[in-house]
């Protein structure tokens, strides 16, 4: 249900963002100005509305840093940065990136 959102989302932006959009942890945030452009109904009431989407990204095994019992260390090696956050934004949705030095690779 949230990927149609994010994909839709990604969509109203040609599935192109910023260099800066990216943190060094491997998330990535974004945001549209109207929420009729991703095909919602428009309510006078509530008039128009924008929208923020941040997308967090982990692998597999992070949950033992936040475990209550015997919690551990996720290592440099399993953490998701910039780098992954990009690649995996190209591959997953054939997306462009503007600025920086992610916009060549």
């Amino acid at each position: 249900r949230y990927q149609r959102r994010v994909h839709g989302a990604l969509k109203v932006h040609e599935y192109t963002l910023k260099d800066k959009n990216f943190s060094k942890e491997g998330n990535f945030g974004f945001g549209i100005r109207e929420h009729i452009d991703l095909g919602l109904k428009y309510d006078p009431s509530t008039g128009i509305y924008g929208m923020d989407f941040f997308v967090v990204l982990k692998r597999p095994g992070a949950r033992v840093a936040r475990r209550k019992r015997t919690p551990g260390r996720v290592g440099l090696g399993h953490r998701v940065t910039k780098k992954d956050a990009v690649d995996w934004f190209k591959a997953k949705y054939d997306g462009n990136i503007e600025g920086g030095i992610w916009a060549t690779l």
